[in-house]
């Protein structure tokens, strides 16, 4: 029997041609990913947030069965490597390893060229790890007490560097200063690589680093941490107090954190996907040992969970940027 070709009307051609707009993100997430991705750092190599996407990628990228590009942007305390993050293709290959900088203190100190929120999708949460006070071994403190008193002896006070301003080190060491009641002069850099350098080198006196950063230095006695900045000791370096415990200051917290996002309009189910294979990187042994060795702990979340952290976060950081009225350069 011979089938008659189906009569195409207006509306029927109208619905056949949505559904396949509706089809066609489904279709590309069920084969996704077909090429290699890339990871966008804002800082440049060398520094903690570059650390944790060297040490995450190859192994995501096994997951995906694709390679995975780390792509270092730096400048603006991250600001420029989320910017390009926020403006990419929302395919899915574009992803960020955003930072508590770049999606929570720059946005409030000063105005920032993306929405940290509705720029974004979230994907989870990746890392959390402390600051740490680091100084040169030619410089007489070796402890907080002595810093203080070193500082005080010096018009101005002793410079300490950052990451950058507004970096999570820079609000670490200005809550440091209200808290003590001592003047320290800060110093911004690009990223944490170039600041440990300089310290290394001895044209810095103290650098409050990302822990990770300053751990090799200092098992290799080449600087000298005096405190770490979290609530509790870290494990990498059980010997160092926190800063707290040093001062006896209670309340004194300032932690830092890196999470993965992508450009808003990434597809759910990408997102989910991209969740699924991150969360199952963490877990890995030599993913969890390399970062544990570093200071850093794996964590993990929903997009959800991950996107009311960081309006959290924003709520608290606001408090602490307004009592040190800090100002963009």
């Amino acid at each position: 029997m011979t089938q008659q070709p189906a009569i195409r009307t207006p509306l029927g051609a109208a619905c056949a041609a949505l559904l396949a707009l509706v089809a066609l993100p489904a279709a590309g997430a069920a084969d996704y990913p077909t090429r290699p991705l890339r990871i966008i750092v804002g800082f440049p190599p060398g520094g903690a947030t570059d650390l944790v996407a060297r040490i995450i990628a190859p192994r995501l990228g096994e997951s995906l069965k694709q390679q995975i590009i780390v792509d270092n942007r730096a400048g603006a305390n991250g600001t420029i490597g989320a910017e390009i993050a926020a403006r990419s293709t929302p395919d899915g290959y574009n992803l960020h390893l955003a930072t508590l900088g770049a999606l929570v203190i720059s946005p409030t100190i000063t105005k920032v060229p993306y929405d940290p929120l509705k720029d974004f999708a979230t994907i989870s949460m990746t890392v959390q790890l402390q600051n740490m006070f680091l100084v040169h071994p030619s410089l007489p403190a070796k402890t907080i007490p002595e810093l203080i008193t070193l500082s005080k002896q010096k018009p101005g006070g002793l410079n300490y560097a950052s990451s950058g301003l507004g970096s999570p080190g820079h609000l670490a060491g200005e809550l440091f200063k209200t808290m003590a009641k001592v003047e320290m002069t800060h110093i911004p850099y690009k990223g944490g690589g170039p600041a440990l350098a300089d310290l290394l080198g001895g044209q810095l006196p103290v650098f409050v680093a990302v822990i990770s950063t300053g751990v090799p230095p200092v098992k290799a006695g080449r600087a000298v941490a005096l405190a770490v900045t979290g609530a509790k000791r870290s494990s990498a370096l059980p010997g160092v107090p926190t800063v707290a415990e040093t001062l006896d200051l209670k309340g004194y917290e300032a932690s830092n954190w890196y999470g993965m996002v992508s450009p808003a309009g990434t597809p759910p189910a990408i997102i989910k996907r991209l969740q699924n294979e991150l969360h199952a990187t963490l877990k890995a042994a030599d993913v969890r040992d390399a970062l544990l060795s570093r200071g850093i702990d794996p964590d993990t979340s929903t997009p959800e969970e991950f996107t009311a952290y960081i309006q959290s976060e924003t709520a608290k950081w606001e408090k602490v940027i307004r009592a040190a009225n800090l100002k963009p350069n």
